[in-house]
C-alpha cells in the first residue's frame, strides 16, 4: 500500500450535514458513503464487478467471522483480503466487538479481553484489544476499529459507565499494539460509547480524542432502543467528535436512519439491511418498501421503482421477482440485492449532490413526503 489514510471536509450544510472525501492508499471514498456488509469476505449474492457497479466505493468485512474461518492467517497466506476476495478498494474491518458481545451466554468479559466460545464448533477462543489489531492488520484492511464492549440496551448507568471506561482502555491498547505505530497507511477509528446517557457518552468522546485516532465511531445504537431516543443521541453525539476526522455510525440503518443520521452530521454507515432484507423479498424503492411475496405483485409487468436505473429495474418486472421468490431460485436473491445495494448507493449519492449545494433540508423534506402515505408491504 502507498499513501496515507487523511480526510478532506469538503463543505459543511446549513443542517449540519456534511460532504466530504476520505483519502485511503487503496483510493478515495466519496462522503456520505455506505459501505455493503461483506461479512465473510463476500457480499451475499454478490462479485465484487456486481457491487462497484452499484456505485459503493468502500466495503465492510467482519473481524470475528475470517478469525474463526478461514482464520486471519489463512487469507495472510493467501496474500489479504483485498486478494482473497478479489475487491481492489478499501475495506473497513469490524473489529468483532459486536459479534461476540452478542454470544451473551457464550462469552467472558476481563481486563484482559474477551474469551468466548465459537458458534460454529464449541471450541474457546480468547479476543484482547492487541488481537483484534493483529488479526486486522493480518488481514490487510484498510480501516481497522478497536476492540469494544458494545452494551445491551436497556442497561443500567453504572454498567453503561463500567462499560464505557473498559471500552477507552481498549482503545488505547489498540493504539499502542499497531504493529509499526500506524506508519503503513491503515486507519485505526475509535468508538464511542455510552448507551443512551448524554454525560457517558461526552466522557467517551473525550476520551477517545485525547487518545488520537484518524476517526471515530459512533457505537451502541440500532441495538433495540426507540427510534426516538436513537435520534435524540445522534442529536449531539456526532457534534462531540473532531470535525475533521470522519464520523462513522456503525449497524445504521434504515433509508430513512441515514437521512436522519447525516442531517446530523455523520460521514459513514454500514448495514445488513439492503442485502439481509433482499433475500427476504424486500425491496427499498423510493416511494418506500415493498415486499415482492405478496400476491398483488404476481401479474405486474412493471418494475420494482421506475426511477430506478439498476439492472434489476431495467430488465425485470416485479410479477418474475415474485416467481423466482416464490420458487425459492438463486436468482432472485442476486437480482432483488443488486437493486437494494443501487438503491442506497443512489441515495448517498443524492444527499451528497444536496449537501453541495446547500439544499439538504429540502432534500429531507422530498424524501419524507415522497413516502408518505405510502404503505410499507413487510
Amino acid at each position: 500500500m502507498n499513501g496515507r489514510f487523511s480526510f478532506e471536509l469538503l463543505h459543511e450544510d446549513p443542517s449540519g450535514a456534511r460532504r466530504g472525501r476520505v483519502h485511503t492508499p487503496r483510493g478515495v471514498v466519496e462522503t456520505p458513503a455506505f459501505m455493503p456488509v461483506g461479512t465473510a469476505a463476500t457480499v451475499k449474492a454478490m462479485d465484487p464487478d456486481d457491487v462497484r457497479a452499484t456505485g459503493a466505493g468502500i466495503l465492510l468485512a467482519n473481524t470475528y467471522h475470517l478469525f474463526l474461518r478461514p482464520g486471519h492467517e489463512t487469507v495472510a497466506r493467501l496474500g489479504g483480503l483485498h486478494r482473497f476476495m478479489q475487491w481492489d478498494g478499501p475495506i473497513l474491518t469490524d473489529s468483532g466487538g459486536y459479534q461476540v458481545f452478542s454470544l451473551a451466554s457464550l462469552r467472558k468479559i476481563s481486563e484482559e479481553g474477551v474469551a468466548f466460545r465459537s458458534h460454529l464448533d464449541g471450541s474457546s477462543r480468547f479476543l484482547s484489544p492487541e488481537i483484534a489489531v493483529r488479526v486486522q492488520e493480518k488481514l490487510d484492511a484498510d480501516i481497522l476499529m478497536q476492540l469494544d464492549e458494545c452494551p445491551p440496551y436497556p442497561a443500567e448507568r453504572d454498567y453503561l459507565a463500567r462499560s464505557m471506561e473498559l471500552s477507552l482502555r481498549w482503545a488505547a491498547r489498540c493504539k499502542a499494539a499497531r504493529f509499526d505505530g500506524g506508519e503503513d497507511g491503515r486507519a485505526l477509528f475509535g468508538i464511542m460509547q455510552g448507551g443512551m446517557d448524554r454525560d457517558l457518552r461526552q466522557a467517551s468522546a473525550q476520551g477517545l480524542i485525547e487518545i488520537g485516532f484518524d476517526g471515530y465511531a459512533l457505537g451502541g445504537l440500532s441495538v433495540g432502543e426507540p427510534k426516538p431516543l436513537m435520534a435524540e443521541v445522534l442529536s449531539y453525539a456526532p457534534a462531540l467528535l473532531p470535525k475533521d476526522r470522519p464520523r462513522y455510525l456503525m449497524g445504521v440503518g434504515k433509508p430513512e436512519d441515514l437521512v436522519m443520521a447525516v442531517g446530523c452530521g455523520v460521514d459513514m454507515f454500514d448495514c445488513v439491511l439492503p442485502t439481509r432484507n433482499a433475500r427476504n423479498g424486500q425491496l427499498f424503492t423510493r416511494r418506500g418498501a415493498i415486499n415482492v411475496k405478496t400476491a398483488r405483485f404476481r401479474e405486474d409487468p412493471g418494475p420494482a421503482d421506475p426511477e430506478c436505473g439498476c439492472p434489476t429495474c431495467r430488465r425485470f418486472g416485479l410479477a418474475y421477482l415474485h416467481h423466482l421468490f416464490r420458487a425459492r431460485e438463486i436468482l432472485g436473491h442476486r437480482l432483488m440485492t443488486i437493486h437494494n445495494l443501487h438503491y442506497y448507493q443512489d441515495l448517498m449519492a443524492d444527499m451528497r449532490a444536496a449537501v453541495a449545494a446547500d439544499r439538504f433540508e429540502a432534500f429531507r423534506q422530498e424524501f419524507h413526503a415522497r413516502r408518505a402515505g405510502e404503505a410499507a408491504c413487510l
